[in-house]
């Protein structure tokens, strides 16, 4: 039965490669996935960064904006970081996105490596569950001018250097004055970020369809300072009122200097990446298994 998608990217995890053993273990997967598509009759196309590090040879190469052109799907193999990079370039089209979890926890890249042909094969052919995850809009303002300007699917990060103070934060939101806190720094999360440095930090896990924040606090100086849940329907405006060797991160970018009287400004963002799961894929479930949650239990 022919695949319902076309054309279809593959992203590998290629950032990471300690020696060659492990590009070359990395280019088996990729090369091993895009033969599964070719007997799916599928074409097959490999993001050009992947193929460039992996030296995968053999296929039509594509930046993610092409990608975001022209398949009509995209396989991310790796971890959550692999997925949310590629995620997060491919928003603005609306190119859905499955994983195959090559990482370690993978709360988005949910089908096994070691069998992921079993699961695969019926998405390709429309059986699958579609997860739909707004984008972060995120501005950082300086004396009135936007100095940076990103999205991020996860969370925006203000965070004081390794051995410098408390930063003191101002906090609004939507134009009315929250609190000011003291802490080692504030992260605003998406629900789906609410499993990433927000839960480390004492946050709540938010059901990836609530339409939220998570304001957490990161070691506050006063316990009574406690992660807050906001409608995304706001913005949250945070400006930096006292502080040293400060620095912003949106997912996996950052922007390495944050200066005192800057305001970092978050709203939801018009995109939203397009997750496919497998068939009676359940978010409780997902959780039990990647948190180890009634281990011993039934």
């Amino acid at each position: 039965m022919r695949s319902q998608f076309h054309s279809i990217a593959i992203i590998g995890k290629y950032q990471i490669t300690p020696s060659i053993d492990a590009r070359k273990a990395a280019r088996s997967v990729v090369e091993d996935v895009a033969r599964f598509l070719l007997r799916h009759d599928c074409e097959v196309v490999v993001e050009q960064d992947t193929a460039r590090n992996l030296e995968v040879d053999g296929y039509t190469e594509m930046a993610p904006e092409a990608i975001g052109l022209h398949c009509d799907l995209c396989i991310a193999i790796g971890g959550d970081g692999t997925m949310l990079g590629i995620a997060r370039q491919l928003a603005p089209y609306g190119t859905p996105l499955i994983g195959i979890n090559q990482g370690r926890l993978g709360f988005v890249t949910d089908l096994p490596l070691n069998h992921y042909q079993d699961q695969l094969a019926p998405m390709l052919h429309g059986i699958y569950e579609v997860d739909s995850r707004p984008l972060i809009h995120a501005r950082v303002l300086r004396d009135g001018e936007c100095i940076y300007e990103t999205h991020a699917i996860n969370d925006v990060v203000l965070t004081r250097g390794g051995i410098s103070g408390m930063i003191e934060m101002r906090i609004e939101v939507s134009g009315q004055f929250v609190s000011n806190q003291r802490a080692d720094g504030l992260i605003i999360a998406s629900p789906t970020g609410s499993t990433a440095y927000s839960m480390s930090a004492g946050g709540p896990i938010v059901h990836p369809a609530t339409s939220g924040w998570v304001v957490t606090p990161i070691a506050p100086h006063k316990l009574s300072n406690r992660p807050l849940v906001l409608p995304d329907s706001c913005e949250v405006a945070v400006e930096v009122v006292a502080g040293r060797d400060m620095s912003a991160s949106f997912d996996m970018l950052s922007l390495p200097s944050v200066l005192i009287g800057d305001r970092l400004l978050v709203r939801r963002s018009a995109y939203s990446a397009r997750f496919l799961h497998p068939k009676g894929w359940n978010y409780y479930a997902m959780l039990r298994n990647k948190l180890g949650w009634n281990e011993g239990g039934s």
